[in-house]
């Protein structure tokens, strides 16, 4: 039995209202009211893609061995890289090992279930060898246009295996593939570019979708009625009622959580079901389908073992966990649509030295530690000798993953003078559960928001940005413990 067994979610802190938006941008353009419901999900200045498909993979991945990965699958269509693998940067902050098979997803807004489908088709040919595939999305829209109001920024992971823990058994699917172009963005574009909505929603939504529905039903023999749960991305009200009357009766659609999150792209339909596992019950059939270049219709029954996920992992303890984005601009300079003065401490120039991150790259993608086998001292960085005083023996280390341990704040302080996009700068020194210390920035939260001694969690980001060679550079920052939804 091959199929999934287990998920995540990953939504960011911060949530832009929709009219908040278009007070500032609905004179240029007013019929964006059209869209102004409820709030998007915007990732921080130091989120991408990336980051967030590794939060969500850290959430999937509670309680699982990473040495039993075999495989780990990234899909988005906003890479940082053109020519560097991101998904090694994932498995490397997940605590993978060297010897897997990793493999980045593209091109397309069903990279998701693309990436999905191979790690499905990896575990079957491979004895049900464990994959993980991550999925994030930060997809940019101009000022006042359509997109900027119906993206959201998210992501979402799943494990795939073929062990007696798998929660939703893969039982099909059936895929179409056309050069639909509806979204476009080019090699050296920023945006998002659309074709007129009247054919995104009529021509493409409306009816690609129900063609690979009907497609995995006349394979299986299957009617559209028979899913308990119905998970697909369609933020077009008039092209979704349609769609639904395909079902029954019943509320069997997945909400779409476009009023909390916004279309997350290459993530979205991962998300949707991460949501979906949340709540779903033994024996139910669910249907997953994604949109972009076509799509992939994906049949899962649920399992008995699917009450062991249910543990405060997914997509609600993530929409839970929100703060109001207090102003518009403060957006467009998170995604650079607007070019802040950070003061000559920001034109310090920051080359990356590659020999130096290659030989500190576990501690840096992975947050390792060593433990001595002498005295079973913990510390970071790691090193040759035992920083316990009373042991000080060399070369008697073993590697620990730290990302998943937490933590506590140990000190802190705001720094008005630091270069930073969300000023001021907060930063201190953490205490690694199990041992050790090191000094770290902090995320998502006000210095009014922490005190020492407060519980810590470890997030992914990226630490800086250099410009002159368009390089971002990653590293793990302390964020305050989130607390799990009962």
């Amino acid at each position: 039995m091959v199929g999934i067994s287990s998920y995540g979610g990953y939504v960011p802190r911060y949530r832009l209202n929709r009219m908040m938006v278009f007070g500032s941008m609905g004179w240029l353009n007013p019929v964006i009211i059209t869209n102004a419901r409820g709030e998007k999900a915007v990732a921080n200045f130091d989120e991408d893609s990336i980051t967030m498909s590794v939060a969500a993979g850290m959430d999937c991945l509670k309680g699982v061995d990473r040495d039993s990965i075999e495989a780990v699958y990234f899909a988005t269509t906003t890479a940082p890289f053109k020519e560097r693998q991101s998904a090694n940067l994932v498995a490397g902050a997940l605590g993978a090992r060297d010897e897997i098979r990793s493999a980045d997803f593209t091109g397309s807004l069903k990279s998701g279930t693309s990436a999905l489908l191979s790690a499905l088709e990896f575990a079957a040919a491979n004895n049900g060898a464990k994959a993980v595939v991550c999925a994030g999305d930060c997809r940019l829209g101009k000022m006042a246009s359509t997109q900027e109001m119906v993206f959201g920024d998210a992501g979402a992971a799943l494990l795939v295996g073929g062990d007696d823990d798998v929660i939703a058994e893969y039982k099909g699917s059936f895929s179409v593939s056309h050069d639909f172009v509806d979204h476009l963005r080019g090699a050296n574009t920023k945006y998002d570019r659309m074709w007129e909505e009247r054919w995104i929603r009529d021509v493409g939504y409306a009816s690609f979708i129900p063609q690979a529905i009907q497609g995995l039903c006349d394979k299986y023999a299957l009617n559209a009625a028979d899913f308990d749960k119905v998970v697909y991305p369609c933020y077009y009200g008039g092209a979704r009622k349609k769609i639904n009357g395909m079902f029954g009766e019943g509320d069997k659609v997945q909400d779409d959580m476009q009023a909390t999150v916004g279309d997350s792209g290459a993530a979205h339909p991962l998300l949707m079901l991460s949501a979906a596992l949340e709540t779903a019950q033994p024996g139910q059939k669910l249907l997953l389908v994604s949109y972009g270049s076509g799509c992939d219709a994906m049949w899962f029954e649920v399992t008995d073992a699917i009450s062991k996920a249910q543990d405060g992992r997914g997509v609600s303890r993530w929409l839970a966990r929100r703060a109001d984005l207090d102003n518009y601009q403060k957006y467009l300079v998170w995604r650079g649509m607007a070019p802040p003065e950070l003061g000559i401490r920001g034109e310090t120039d920051k080359e990356t030295r590659w020999s130096l991150i290659w030989r500190d790259h576990k501690a840096i993608l992975g947050l390792v530690g060593e433990k001595c086998k002498a005295c079973g001292a913990q510390q970071f960085p790691p090193g040759r000798v035992c920083a316990n005083p009373e042991c000080g023996v060399m070369d008697e280390m073993e590697p620990v993953y730290l990302a998943d341990k937490g933590g506590k704040i140990f000190t802190y302080t705001a720094d008005m003078l630091a270069a930073s996009l969300s000023p001021p700068a907060v930063y201190g020194t953490v205490s690694f559960n199990g041992g050790g210390r090191t000094v770290m920035d902090f995320a998502d939260c006000a210095v009014d928001d922490i005190a020492v001694g407060d519980p810590l969690d470890f997030s992914f980001r990226l630490k800086f940005y250099d410009p002159k060679r368009d390089i971002p550079n990653y590293f793990w920052k302390a964020i305050p413990a989130v607390e799990e939804v009962k």
